[in-house]
């Protein structure tokens, strides 16, 4: 069955509120739409947990930069509809930005933790911020009781987490496993801009970083086993922003022989395309 489309806070807060009359609980999944099998995985797994599933779909400027691709951001409203009706969403909130940001809109989440942890941050540095107002205000708009993050964006994910529990937001966010292509590329809105040649080589990302966990739990040193996988990819014509081991709760940089918990993380250009992935070692 189609799901219905709500484009203002008091419609979406309507519809919310018969959910919660009838004792039902709800996920939320936001995205800015130009969905893919990596969306609807979250969709699956907020029905895992609750009731309900809202998907918001909202593209966000706050969290481009001057020079990142917002115009060129893929919109396709019908196709995403269509993918949340197979999926079984129940309800999807699309506001235009006038109802998100109104007029005299002058708040922000300023964050710390992990969103400082000279990753995404070192270069895109008014993402985090535009991340945690745009979600802040779509918990506090719906309420839910359940958000679906995917762990493609690790940093993100942690971020996000972060701010909820210091807010003491009634909300639990859960984060699903990286959907990936069967040739291991992470799924990605951004994969399309890629040229055939390019997709071929986008591989290359995942793969080392397979590599280097395999050389880590074979008791090579993380960061001289990121830095033999960041070679690897500057070699096949990347343009390689950051590939580095972290403590996989808080993003530090790993103590030396230490056993903490760590998480892999790598972002690269391949032509005019900006690709993340991330691994568990």
């Amino acid at each position: 069955m189609k799901p219905k489309i709500v484009r203002t806070i008091e419609a979406l807060r309507r519809e919310t509120a018969k959910w919660r009359n009838d004792d039902l609980t709800f996920a939320i999944v936001p995205t800015m739409g130009a969905l893919h099998e990596g969306h609807l995985a979250l969709v699956a797994e907020g029905l895992e947990h609750a009731d309900k599933v809202l998907v918001t779909i909202f593209v966000n400027a706050r969290q481009f930069g001057a020079n990142e691709d917002l115009s060129r951001y893929p919109r396709d409203e019908a196709g995403d509809v269509a993918k949340l009706a197979e999926a079984g969403a129940h309800l999807i909130f699309a506001p235009p930005p006038e109802e998100v940001y109104g007029e005299g809109f002058a708040t922000t989440v300023v964050l710390k933790g992990p969103a400082k942890a000279n990753l995404e941050d070192k270069f895109r540095p008014h993402f985090f911020d535009g991340v945690a107002t745009i979600v802040a205000k779509l918990f506090i708009q719906s309420g839910a009781d359940f958000a679906m993050f995917g762990e493609k964006d690790y940093q993100q994910l942690l971020v996000v987490t972060q701010m909820a529990r210091d807010l003491d937001m009634p909300v639990r966010v859960i984060g699903v496993p990286t959907m990936r292509a069967p040739d291991g590329l992470a799924l990605s809105s951004r994969n399309q801009y890629l040229t055939k040649t390019e997709r071929g080589y986008a591989t290359a990302i995942h793969k080392s970083l397979m590599q280097a966990a395999e050389k880590i739990r074979s008791g090579t040193d993380p960061q001289k086993a990121m830095r033999a996988a960041s070679r690897s990819l500057t070699t096949l014509g990347f343009k390689v922003d950051y590939v580095t081991a972290r403590n996989a709760e808080t993003l530090a940089v790993p103590q030396s022989h230490s056993d903490e918990p760590l998480r892999l993380l790598a972002a690269a250009w391949i032509g005019k395309t900006r690709l993340i992935d991330n691994i568990e070692v």
